[in-house]
């Protein structure tokens, strides 16, 4: 599979998209106001324990208070302590950020640190030394646990352990011993900086995005990285020159006049990946609801009516739909719980047959996923890991007409609202008329649909009512005013 990574740098924004055979499959942003905090680590306080949950809130220094549970904090313990017996209100505490802020909620924390390189990770915490899932050879995984092992106990670093990330395939003791030194000495810096902090206060912050791409996805399958600002291009060749000499060619300036983003239409992906609706080739259509509690996606038939019968159309519409569900996953960063509504299947290998194609498509997803199977109403659920903010997050918020609900009252339902409030005013008042100011659809239907009406109330409460046009109101807003 024939990958691209696009970098379209901004002192606004950096925007990063992972282009697979010629198409957006993941996008990745960044706001120089609002970069995401995992991998953060703070000496923060202790401002609240509660040990009917198992936890504590502790202020780290953000608006809202982070969120830590016992288990991230004794996980080395096999008898598992309370919480009252870990930290204490008032107290300093090392944490590190494992989930950024979403919606309401504030950061998720852990006391379980660790440090990035472009191999290893460092866990000061633990002596565990572990390998990441996706190395599946045995004797690959053997070669790399004898070769950290060896170069742990030759660099005499007492207390830590190790993973080796996914990037380390392949890869020989050189490299291996470049990252322990780097490690070694960035947690010797850290050290040295947490002893002259108070809480709350920051000691460690992950490197920018950008740098981040030269770090996490350089991958045997991406022949390019194109970068669009020079200085950001010559900032990324000083980092990988220092940390990975070996993929320098990988990257490259990108000087053209034309809109990085525009090569691959990823401008016009993000659009779309922002709209409820998501067209499929055959006339079929996905439809994607992001609530706080969990994403839903509905899969439709539309306009595909097959060539067979009802049950072909409908077994390939939902094939079709999974490699779409999979690539809006990504797309949109949906994490938390997702249930999917195929159009019902009467056959049962058809239903066996969607579910695998699901589950093979989620292999290529660098997210951690889980497909616990279909319901007794036929849904299928999954969950997918969320650590930063999706798509919609980070670029929408809630619509200041409707609430965020999504829906707006019909011009007919505030006609009525607006009879209501005059005849609770004519009650509570002595006044000789009413104006009612209104959106113009408002108007339009209670001097057209709603006249008759209109004239039966004036009849009743004896007094004109006058109407006038706000532009600036929506269909929902009104106003009645004493004359």
């Amino acid at each position: 599979m024939n990958a691209e990574i696009l970098v379209n740098i901004t002192p606004m924004e950096t925007r990063v998209a992972l282009v697979e055979n010629g198409a957006a499959q993941e996008l990745f942003l960044e706001r120089t106001q609002s970069r995401g905090i995992v991998g953060n680590i703070y000496l923060g306080k202790a401002v609240r324990v509660l040990p009917g949950m198992q936890a504590a809130f502790i202020d780290i220094g953000l608006d809202r208070a982070a969120f830590i549970h016992a288990s991230d904090i004794d996980q080395e313990n096999d008898t598992a302590r309370n919480i009252t017996q870990l930290v204490q209100e008032g107290q300093s505490i090392l944490v590190q950020v494992i989930k950024d802020p979403i919606g309401t909620k504030g950061a998720r924390l852990t006391a379980q640190l660790s440090v990035p390189a472009r191999y290893l990770v460092y866990m000061p915490e633990t002596e565990h030394l572990g390998i990441s899932q996706k190395i599946d050879s045995e004797s690959e995984r053997e070669r790399l646990r004898t070769l950290v092992q060896n170069l742990r106990d030759a660099n005499e670093i007492v207390g830590g352990g190790f993973i080796l990330r996914t990037a380390a395939d392949g890869i020989g003791e050189a490299e291996l011993a470049a990252d322990m030194a780097y490690l070694k000495r960035l947690w010797g810096a850290l050290q040295e900086k947490i002893k002259k902090q108070q809480a709350p206060s920051i000691i460690y912050e992950d490197l920018p995005l950008f740098l981040r791409v030269a770090r996490d996805m350089v991958r045997p399958d991406v022949e390019k990285i194109r970068i669009d600002s020079r200085e950001s291009y010559q900032k990324t060749i000083e980092f990988v020159r220092k940390y990975n000499p070996e993929v320098e060619a990988v990257f490259e300036y990108y000087p053209g006049e034309r809109p990085i983003f525009d090569l691959f239409g990823v401008e016009d992906e993000l659009e779309r990946a922002l709209s409820r609706k998501v067209e499929l080739k055959s006339g079929g259509y996905l439809i994607i609801d992001q609530t706080e509690a969990m994403a839903t996606i509905d899969v439709n038939t539309g306009g595909f009516v097959g060539h067979r019968n009802l049950e072909e159309t409908i077994f390939k519409t939902n094939l079709e739909s999974v490699s779409a569900i999979v690539r809006q996953l990504r797309l949109r960063n949906l994490g938390g719980i997702i249930i999917i509504d195929f159009i019902d299947m009467e056959d049962l290998e058809h239903r066996r047959q969607v579910l695998r194609m699901l589950e093979k498509m989620l292999e290529r997803d660098h997210a951690k996923t889980k497909v616990t199977g279909v319901s007794e109403l036929g849904l299928v659920e999954m969950t997918r890991k969320r650590t930063r903010e999706s798509l919609e997050q980070v670029m929408t918020e809630a619509c200041p007409a409707c609430g965020g609900r999504g829906r707006m009252k019909t011009a007919q339902t505030t006609c009525y609202e607006i009879f209501r409030e005059i005849l609770r005013e004519e009650r509570a008042y002595d006044n000789r008329s009413y104006l009612v100011l209104a959106a113009q659809s408002v108007v339009d239907r209670l001097l057209d649909e709603e006249s008759a009406s209109v004239a039966d109330l004036e009849i009743f409460i004896g007094k004109p009512i006058k109407f006038q046009v706000e532009p600036m109101y929506q269909p929902d807003q009104f106003d009645v005013v004493l004359m």
